[in-house]
């Protein structure tokens, strides 16, 4: 049990790393711009399940709220997170918890992606709804702004992900190095 849970944290923080590295690389195309940190948690997700991906996922928020520019555009502090677009940031959390407990709990690819596409719509939610609180915008000019531009690079990603992410996974379960049991894909 100790080993996994080490090997859990070491993977964690690894995969913290890649959300970090990914996540202010962007193409601003309005005020949200199109980032990476999604496909980094998405793929966080698919190699290390539901908690530990959501606990990258924390740790990558963590470091940025801490000052590390690590989120879209090189951004960083309280600021960022709590500004008019930070609840996309924070939906970040229960997409990563949605989406790894799709993959985690069903063995098809298609299921997979969906979990992933559901995590992301309620990741647009949560930044929706914070972004029309902070900006004083109406629901439907912020959806013209802040979502509908971004579906089709999301759905890119998700398929990206299910793809790269199965063979990934199935790589590591045959070196043994996936510290949990899951459904196979």
């Amino acid at each position: 049990m100790k080993h996994k849970t080490i090997q859990g944290l070491c993977s964690c923080g690894v995969m913290a790393a890649v959300i970090c590295v990914l996540g202010p690389f962007s193409l601003p195309i309005g005020p949200v711009p199109v980032a990476f940190a999604n496909l980094a948690i998405y793929l966080s997700v698919y190699l290390l399940g539901w908690k530990w991906g959501a606990v990258s996922c924390l740790v990558y928020l963590l470091v940025g709220l801490a000052g590390l520019p690590v989120f879209a555009g090189f951004g960083s502090g309280a600021a960022k997170l709590l500004g008019p677009t930070g609840g996309y940031l924070m939906g970040y959390l229960p997409m990563a918890l949605v989406g790894g407990w799709a993959i985690h709990h069903t063995r098809s690819k298609w299921l997979h992606g969906v979990g992933l596409a559901v995590g992301t719509a309620l990741c647009y939610l949560l930044g929706t709804a914070w972004f029309c609180w902070q900006g004083g915008y109406a629901v439907g000019a912020a959806l013209g702004l802040c979502v509908l531009p971004f579906v089709p690079f999301d759905l890119c990603k998700i398929a990206l992900a299910v793809g790269l992410g199965s063979v990934l996974r199935r790589r590591l379960a045959q070196a043994g190095l996936l510290h949990e049991k899951r459904a196979a894909p």
